[in-house]
């Protein structure tokens, strides 16, 4: 792992237990922070933001792992959380993951697997940041399911949504990275018939190939080593729900066939086990690839993609929808001020707005407006205050004004050293902007500046700035 270390949270009543994964974790390159309770660990997710996957015991004193998990949804829907729990429990693990838990494990665990299972779960936390939830879905008859915006594109999948819900057949959301096709997968389920029932997630792109089958259908104790108990998979788990197929594209094509049957005969076995298990299951899936470019070349089943593709629900790009831009900048304005007055956006920096082709879609605007706000002087937001890429303006222009005018009076030998200077000025303005709005978070900070956490400790360090300085 490099050197930009992922954050875990382990919360146990047992010091020995938060030990003992602590300095496994750390080992294998994690950075871990501990509480003994629940309420301390949703201090600290309150406080920290960088935080990648929490591993709690279902059984605690006071706030269990249960609650322990809708708390933490509350603050962070993506935040994987690891369920640790006890033979006899059980059935209290596997109620959790229905109701939102990445995973359980048994103790006493296996630390190999217990590593697995982490980093699974942090590498499925990176991959869902690259879509987007600008909204979250409050209520399943909101208008437009909590998605911002009026155009003609957006309430073309609106419609979708209204019509797809009432059905129990398969769904396949189609769309670029950053677009909101998890929000359309929430929506659907919210307003369908099984709204009351388990939704569960599963992101395919964060699977290694040798475990999706376990993952998808369970095992049998003693199917492979380590599998001290059986353990139900998630179409198991969402039996009588709904399952998303994140990234369905993904998925190695020797597994494709046995998704297949569980599409089209809704059975399936578990990894070692001989016994037929039945399920209902709806099976939303979503993709940022083209699936006929993957037939063609050979790596996607065209069966599959006929049997997931009843009902397609393309999510257009940003760039498609460029009349929505202005409401989406208002509400992320609204979302990241921090002071009592409203800041506004000039018309000039409206229309660099609508012009860019956001490759990055809504999570790429909303990043840009976050660190807009937080790097701006003023009350009103002009187009030097965005960034080059998106302003259009060259290198000559972003040259701090201060500069401009000293360089008149300075020979060639000694302009090298004002512009250096100047540079070391506002890069320290700007580092100490964006530490000091994330009470010197470094990992946030430096993702709002758009550099690495090690890029951003260097820097620090070159300019003089410290953690302690807090």
């Amino acid at each position: 792992m490099d050197s930009d270390l992922k954050a875990v949270l382990i919360v146990d009543d047992e010091a020995n237990i938060r030990k003992i994964i602590s300095v496994q974790l750390s080992r294998h390159g994690f950075e871990t922070v501990t509480a003994s309770d629940g309420l301390k660990a949703l201090d600290i997710l309150n406080k920290r933001t960088d935080i990648s996957a929490v591993i709690s015991d279902l059984k605690m004193p006071g706030m269990d792992g249960v609650n322990l998990l809708r708390n933490i949804k509350k603050i962070n829907s993506r935040l994987p959380v690891v369920i640790l729990t006890a033979f006899g429990s059980i059935t209290g693990a596997v109620e959790a993951v229905k109701a939102g838990a990445f995973d359980y494990m048994e103790k006493p665990f296996d630390k190999e697997n217990l590593l697995q299972m982490v980093t699974k779960a942090v590498t499925a936390y990176e991959e869902s940041q690259k879509d987007a939830s600008p909204v979250e879905l409050n209520s399943a008859t909101d208008e437009n399911y909590g998605m911002i915006g009026e155009s003609a594109s957006l309430k073309k999948v609106v419609n979708l949504i209204r019509k797809v819900s009432s059905s129990n057949s398969t769904v396949l959301i189609t769309g670029e990275s950053g677009t909101g096709k998890e929000l359309v997968a929430s929506a659907i389920h919210a307003s369908g018939e099984r709204s009351n029932q388990t939704f569960m997630k599963v992101n395919c792109a964060a699977i290694p190939e040798n475990f999706m089958e376990s993952e998808f259908f369970g095992y049998e104790k003693g199917a492979f080593t380590g599998a001290q108990t059986a353990k139900p998979g998630r179409f198991e788990l969402a039996d009588g729900g709904t399952l998303l197929l994140d990234e369905v594209g993904e998925i190695p094509f020797a597994m494709q066939a046995k998704l297949l049957r569980v599409l089209q005969e809704n059975e399936f076995e578990r990894v070692g086990g001989i016994k037929t298990r039945k399920v209902d299951v709806r099976v939303l899936a979503s993709t940022n690839r083209n699936l006929t470019d993957e037939i063609a070349a050979g790596n996607f089943r065209e069966d599959l993609y006929y049997r997931l593709n009843v009902l397609p629900v393309n999510v257009p790009p940003l760039r498609d929808r460029s009349e929505d831009i202005p409401v989406l900048v208002n509400y992320f304005m609204e979302k990241f001020r921090t002071g009592p007055e409203a800041i506004e956006v000039s018309s000039d920096a409206m229309k660099k707005l609508k012009l860019y082709p956001w490759p990055g879609n809504i999570r790429e605007l909303e990043n840009v407006i976050e660190r807009t706000l937080l790097l701006s002087d003023g009350h009103v937001i002009e187009k030097e205050d965005l960034p080059p890429e998106i302003a259009g303006l060259d290198s000559r222009a972003v040259l701090p004004g201060a500069v401009s005018e000293k360089m008149e009076n300075f020979s060639d030998s000694g302009l090298k050293e004002v512009v250096r200077r100047e540079t070391s000025r506002v890069e320290k303005e700007l580092i100490s902007r964006a530490l000091e709005s994330t009470q010197w978070n470094v990992t946030r900070a430096a993702n709002i500046l758009r550099i690495s956490r090690k890029g951003l400790q260097l820097k620090m360090k070159e300019l003089g700035l410290r953690e302690n300085e807090k």
